[in-house]
């Protein structure tokens, strides 16, 4: 297969896919190489922006998704005349932001951190795809845990998971902060 060829077979797919594709998944279906497949997603958002497109292809942890531009999101709301979606509330956040830092989790884990029920906040954010089943615990009663999603990185603006900001206080101590000396050690 031409190069030309390549570029028009990934192109080709990740728009008619719509939702993210695995890049051992495209590797497979266009018998291209990983590496070859990274060169060839630069050299189409380089098309993309030489161009003035509208769209771009943005790689979300394992995964290429062919999306619109941030700049034209209002534009393309108002042509498909969406509902804004409302506004995530605190709990719904808290709960988001405790899965994001420690998934998988259980919504055990989610309600012992939040020290309150949290069934309804977890499936509001199952419905807004933001979170996902991730399989189960080998415990009794074997119970549901959560990750998040692609949606949900695209959402945040987030390449990855590693992309998240450290938590407040949670920065990491050096070893150079640390008194040797002290007799408390």
């Amino acid at each position: 297969m031409e190069i030309r060829e390549k570029i028009g077979a990934v192109e080709a797919v990740l728009f008619a896919s719509g939702d993210p594709i695995e890049i051992c998944r495209l590797s497979e279906v266009t018998g291209i190489d990983a590496e070859t497949l990274s060169s060839i997603i630069r050299l189409l958002n380089e098309r993309y922006s030489d161009y003035g497109s509208g769209i771009c292809i943005k790689r979300l942890e394992s995964s290429y998704q062919m999306c619109t531009r941030e700049e034209y999101a209002d534009l393309v709301r108002a042509a498909l005349e969406t509902k804004r979606s409302a506004p995530l509330s605190s709990a719904a956040m808290e709960a988001l932001t405790i899965i994001a830092y420690n998934q998988p989790v259980s919504k055990g884990f989610v309600e012992n951190v939040r020290g309150i029920d949290s069934s309804s906040v977890i499936n509001n954010l199952c419905e807004k795809g933001l979170i996902e089943e991730a399989g189960r615990l080998d415990v009794p009663g074997k119970p549901i845990i959560y990750r998040t999603t692609a949606l949900f990185l695209r959402s945040f603006g987030l390449s990855s998971i590693a992309d998240l900001p450290p938590l407040p206080g949670q920065e990491q101590l050096s070893f150079d902060s640390i008194d040797t000396d002290s007799e408390e050690l």
